[in-house]
């Protein structure tokens, strides 16, 4: 699991390559987990995770702001989760997360992007069966066996942990999220997680020999990022 999410984490950062699409969709996320879960971050666990992560990935307190006022105002746009699977170049798998305030305009966009470069979109669940969506939660420490207790202690459906020079990553379903995290930080004090996520992991590789389906590869991916819906792109692609 960890070098499949080393892999998606390489190809993020090859393609999200501007500040603005990256503070885009922190404020599109926080506004509709503010909207939807409240504004006080103390009551929303979802959105003090999701203000840390921005935050880790250096989001001005400005961006954050603006977004938590907006959710207070009770109107402005109704945005909706929308999810998108297919096959792109080579046979890979592609899964793509979207919030979108226009599901028909989101949809005809995302299917552009597969048509132009020769890819196939299909129904939902068509590839995701083959992806662990799983919360991820990475932070210094070398003692895996307090970790674990911390986590068996509190009865968290563990799937996997990693220990790599003194960094643990702890793999759990995507459920058991919040439930994990407050295992570690009862069982171990305050942490600062450098990975605290809930992503789509694939459970293999597509390797893509051919140097023209590579190229076409990331001309789908540097198309999907330029959607200003497209919230996060997941896909086995071996880089």
């Amino acid at each position: 699991m960890g070098r499949a999410y080393q892999n998606r984490k390489e190809s993020m950062a090859k393609t999200s390559d501007t500040k603005a699409k990256v503070y885009s969709k922190y404020g599109r996320e926080i506004y509709v987990c503010a909207k939807a879960g409240g504004v006080d971050p103390d009551g929303n666990l979802a959105l003090r995770g999701l203000i840390d992560r921005a935050k880790k990935d250096q989001v001005p307190s400005h961006v954050i702001d603006k977004a938590i006022e907006k959710a207070k105002g009770g109107g402005g746009e109704d945005f909706a989760p929308a999810r998108y699977e297919g096959f792109g170049p080579g046979g890979c798998m592609v899964i793509i997360d979207c919030l979108t305030d226009n599901p028909n305009r989101t949809f005809g966009d995302v299917r552009l992007c597969f048509t132009k470069t020769k890819c196939k979109i299909g129904t939902q669940g068509v590839v995701s069966h083959m992806f662990d969506h799983s919360a991820i939660l990475a932070f210094k420490n070398d003692d895996e066996n307090a970790v674990l207790d911390a986590l068996l202690t509190a009865d968290v459906d563990v799937s996997d942990i990693e220990n790599d020079n003194g960094t643990i990553t702890v793999f759990t379903p995507h459920s058991e999220y919040f439930k994990a995290k407050q295992a570690l930080e009862d069982g171990l004090g305050a942490i600062d997680f450098e990975v605290d996520e809930i992503q789509f992991l694939p459970r293999g590789v597509t390797t893509i020999t051919s140097d023209d389906d590579m190229a076409m590869f990331e001309k789908f991916l540097d198309m999907l990022n330029d959607l200003d819906d497209v919230q996060n792109i997941y896909h086995d692609v071996a880089l």
